[in-house]
């Protein structure tokens, strides 16, 4: 299992496994006996069966939209953002909206082509833990996540901006 490092810097074992979209016709198969992530519009169909379980999450992929779940948002223990590749932005974007728009206090995650130079400003987007790709080197991370030390705008970490910070 990879490993997942949390904002403070901690890493930890990951449990969680990612659920694939299933082909046209056939069904989710989540494994037994371990916490799976599914993907959002599968777990808001299959509601009835999936809410209120602690075991169960989602993930959006960056073309999904986050207000498919709006109202139900912290009825999951965790939602993750696939990051399909770097320079695909629309996953801060998600980050954002679940957090300022949506309320979400669950863990978030960044999953897929997650790397080391962008753990901080995913951090400034509401993201409080990550999967790195498999070939990064996860021990580099907590000094990546706190590189710079001040910020100019305001983000969901800090809601407010460095000119009203100093003048107070």
């Amino acid at each position: 299992m990879p490993d997942v490092i949390a904002a403070d810097g901690t890493i930890r074992n990951d449990n969680w496994v990612v659920v694939a979209r299933p082909a046209e016709g056939d069904s989710l198969d989540i494994p037994e006996g371990q916490p799976a992530l599914i993907p959002a519009d599968l777990w808001l169909a299959g509601y009835e069966h999936f809410a209120g379980r602690a075991d169960i999450g989602v993930w959006f992929d960056s073309h999904d939209e986050p207000e498919l779940l709006e109202g139900k948002v912290n009825e999951l223990p965790l939602i993750a953002v696939n990051f399909p590749r770097f320079v695909d932005g629309r996953g801060y974007s998600i980050g954002r909206l679940l957090r300022q728009r949506f309320g979400y206090t669950g863990e978030l995650r960044a999953i897929g082509d997650v790397l080391l130079d962008q753990l901080q400003f995913m951090k400034r987007c509401g993201f409080d833990s990550y999967v790195l790709r498999a070939d990064k080197d996860i021990t580099k991370a907590a000094r990546c996540l706190n590189f710079f030390s001040e910020t100019y705008q305001a983000a969901v970490d800090n809601d407010v901006p460095l000119f009203r910070r100093r003048a107070s």
